[in-house]
């Protein structure tokens, strides 16, 4: 078997009274954890000594990550309030939809802190960025600025339950495009609509 990953893979032995070694490991691929295990005794074709390893012992490996899937599409979604969060990454995360004959599927990273999302942001990660307009520290606008500096082929979607100015945000914030907004609240079926239609 072949894990692929982009941290440390760590690998940790426990032997049992009975000579017996439990052989347990764990790794994350595209954010799904498994975990596996194999009992391994000295009757085993594949079994090893063990006499040097204990509780303790700990051996690392590193391994590459695999690619993203093609009908996978990331969406950031960044929201100071939790509940928006919780109930559109409830909603939106792994959740299939049609591409002409195509099904793809999103795949869901949510923030309440824009400053936050700023420093962790993976260029080239994601394929949507889908924000608030109204937050404390930083608003979506700026957030959206700073993205777009660090990753310019990310797709942005606004959404606010707030009347917004359009035209005024574009004279303040000439450099981005607004052209995908979203007014909440906004059902779950139409959110999958709105940002289907972008990534197309």
């Amino acid at each position: 078997m072949i894990l692929l990953t982009r941290a440390k893979t760590h690998y940790s032995y426990t032997i049992l009274d009975n000579g017996t070694s439990l052989f347990s490991y764990f790794y994350s691929d595209n954010g799904d954890r498994l975990r596996d295990q194999h009992y391994l005794s000295e009757s085993s074709p594949y079994s090893t000594d063990t006499s040097y390893l204990n509780q303790d012992t700990i051996i690392e490996t590193e391994a590459k990550v695999s690619p993203k899937p093609p009908f996978v599409k990331r969406i950031l979604l960044v929201d100071d309030d939790p509940d928006v969060t919780f109930t559109f990454k409830a909603g939106l995360d792994g959740r299939y939809y049609s591409d002409g004959d195509k099904k793809k599927r999103f795949e869901v990273y949510s923030y309440n802190n824009p400053i936050l999302v700023v420093k962790e942001f993976k260029p080239q990660f994601y394929d949507l960025l889908l924000t608030d307009i109204y937050m404390p520290n930083m608003n979506g606008l700026q957030l959206c600025e700073k993205i777009i500096e660090l990753d310019v082929n990310i797709r942005i979607c606004f959404m606010s339950a707030l009347e917004v100015n359009i035209q005024a945000l574009r004279e303040v914030y000439p450099n981005v495009s607004l052209g995908c907004f979203i007014e909440k609240p906004v059902s779950i079926g139409y959110l999958v609509q709105r940002l289907a239609a972008e990534l197309d």
